[in-house]
């Protein structure tokens, strides 16, 4: 099982051929680049993280083949995920203001501060405004949310 980490391989079809070679069964929680919609943090304060994930994440085509895939499932994110990947706090966007949560997230923790912490800035000021509320306002409703997430599964 390889749980959100392919994008870290150096070279990620090699290891794919690595799992299949040594288990049976083969399951790959992973992310589509070319998935939409994007999390609103991507759109509107750091498209620096998509520049980095659309340049190091292998699509979901890619690893399904490279697995021989059966099954390609996708994984909407509940409202209330603890886990702290990138997108687990999609409708609690005061969570990214947590220094502690960015740091969770190896986009977040590879990122300079120069960067994040302006973004941050502007976050929290939309927060306090309200203006991140109205401009989400949908998204306060859903329940979970299709971020491009998917389990990958191959083998028997």
């Amino acid at each position: 099982m390889a749980i959100l980490t392919i994008h870290h391989w150096r070279d990620p079809h090699r290891g794919l051929g690595e799992l299949r070679r040594v288990a049976r069964r083969q399951v790959v929680f992973t992310w589509d680049p070319t998935h939409r919609p994007e999390l609103w943090v991507l759109e509107e304060y750091l498209p620096e993280i998509r520049e980095m994930d659309h340049a190091r994440f292998t699509s979901v085509t890619e690893v399904a083949d490279a697995l021989d895939a059966h099954t390609v499932t996708p994984f909407p994110i509940p409202h209330g995920f603890t886990d702290g990947f990138q997108c687990a706090h999609w409708r609690r966007a005061e969570c990214y203001l947590d220094p502690v949560i960015r740091q969770a997230s190896s986009t977040f923790a590879q990122l300079p501060p120069s960067v994040v912490e302006p973004a941050i800035a502007r976050l929290r000021a939309d927060l306090a405004s309200g203006t991140w509320h109205r401009r989400h306002a949908d998204l306060l409703g859903q329940q979970s949310m299709d971020y491009g997430y998917r389990l990958v599964i191959a083998g028997g």
